[in-house]
């Protein structure tokens, strides 16, 4: 039977508080999902073809949930059955997108291009999402006035109409990769030729792209720092399988790292997680890549490491601070260095709390290992320190409470079911 989403909202976020009771060895497989950071440009761009459009191996999450409210507020019927997301946007016709729904998440804001390419003007709350910093949409809205746009801003709404987009060439300050995907779909439909310089090179843009061309769009360069985008009449409905979650996939992988147990990895591309691998490597665990996935081995004893945060291909900020629990138990001191976001350490005070010794100095957080880790109450201040909060806990003396746990169910797929499957002693509250 067809789910909607709105209906199923409240059930992905079921409880308060993650409990783990740390000490405990992991052993088994893990099925990583689809990619949250993909799969919601995806469901953006399902939006601009008339018809019926699939999206597979959509994972559970109520990022998803929202981008879906979103698209049926503007007119689009979603539904969800056995990890196939259907979206049929015959009936788009809303330009407005809901102040609610936008502000509880960034990524909503990946909308205004498609409404633009399609109806021709756009009307976007400012968008919220976790707090880990200043995420400036400017670059969207300079692409979009170059592609022929005009754009005004008052009472907490973006406004954008456009008789007719047309082709420019748009140089990104900063490779963002939101305003690059923006950009990219609404150049699909848009009069002549774009050229996106600067443009973010993350595996989710060459998702994003093979989407689009299913849909009969013409894009060249995607995955490199030159996107160039020929633009089509019309786009036509299509059928697309997400990438797997590389930031799930490291975050499990840590899981295994810190616990010094062995875990198998199914669904994912190694090529996508060579960053990560690197500073495992670094750190002595060995990465063993098979045809159907990878194992991570441990190490013995926990090398210090030294990181630097930076774009695709480099160390990815959304990695970052689940690394820093693991390093919190290194024979030594590392260190990283966030250049991405500029509030991304709000998880180092609930590191403290467990007994780790960090020290900030500006963007650069010193982490002196210390022998263990004990349970305590922490919170899940934003999705990805979430995830480093289970790291920590996995590893921890005693029991941990993690609060504010809606931030870990927007990224991450029936986190619980998959940590009690190989060995993990986790419940919710």
């Amino acid at each position: 039977m067809l789910k909607t989403f709105r209906r199923k909202t409240q059930e992905v976020t079921p409880v308060n508080n993650i409990v783990i009771e740390g000490g405990h060895k992991l052993s088994g497989v893990v099925h990583i999902s689809g990619a949250k950071n993909a799969v919601l440009p995806l469901i953006a761009a399902a939006m601009l073809p008339e018809g019926v459009s699939q999206i597979e191996e959509t994972p559970w999450l109520t990022d998803v949930c929202f981008m879906c409210d979103v698209l049926n507020y503007l007119g689009a019927a979603t539904s969800y059955e056995s990890g196939t997301l259907t979206i049929d946007a015959t009936e788009l016709s809303n330009a407005t997108a809901p102040f609610e729904e936008v502000q509880k998440m960034r990524a909503s804001f990946l909308v205004m291009g498609p409404l633009l390419a399609r109806l021709g003007q756009a009307r976007i709350p400012l968008p919220g999402g976790c707090a880990i910093g200043a995420r400036p949409i400017d670059l969207h809205l300079k692409g979009f006035e170059a592609m022929g746009a005009g754009i005004t801003i008052s009472d907490n709404y973006i406004e954008a109409r456009v008789n007719h987009l047309h082709g420019a060439r748009i140089y990104l300050d900063f490779p963002s990769v939101g305003a690059t995907e923006n950009i990219m779909m609404a150049a699909s439909l848009a009069e002549g030729n774009t050229v996106i310089e600067n443009a973010a090179k993350e595996p989710e843009i060459v998702d994003l792209a093979n989407f689009l061309n299913a849909m009969g769009a013409k894009i060249k360069g995607a995955g490199t720092d030159v996107v160039r985008i020929f633009g089509v009449e019309e786009l036509r409905p299509a059928r697309h399988t997400t990438i797997p979650d590389r930031i799930e996939a490291g975050s499990f992988m840590l899981m295994a790292a810190i616990t010094r147990s062995e875990l198998f990895l199914e669904n994912v591309i190694t090529s996508h997680l060579q960053p990560i691998i690197a500073k495992l490597n670094d750190s002595g665990v060995r990465i063993i890549d098979d045809i159907d996935g990878l194992r991570v081995l441990p190490a013995k004893d926990i090398l210090p490491v030294e990181i630097k945060t930076l774009p695709y291909p480099g160390f990815p900020t959304d990695m970052q601070a689940q690394f820093m629990a693991y390093l919190t138990l290194a024979g030594g001191c590392s260190s990283i260095k966030e250049t991405v976001f500029e509030n991304r350490f709000m998880h180092v005070p609930e590191l403290r709390k467990m007994g780790a010794d960090i020290t900030v100095r500006g963007n650069t957080a010193v982490i002196n290992g210390v022998p263990k880790l004990k349970g305590g109450r922490v919170a899940a201040t934003d999705l990805r320190a979430g995830a480093a909060m289970i790291v920590a806990a996995l590893a921890a003396e005693g029991e941990t409470v993690i609060e504010q746990v809606d931030h870990i169910y927007r990224g991450y797929e029936d986190i619980i079911g998959k940590l009690l499957q190989v060995g993990a002693h986790i419940r919710e509250e």
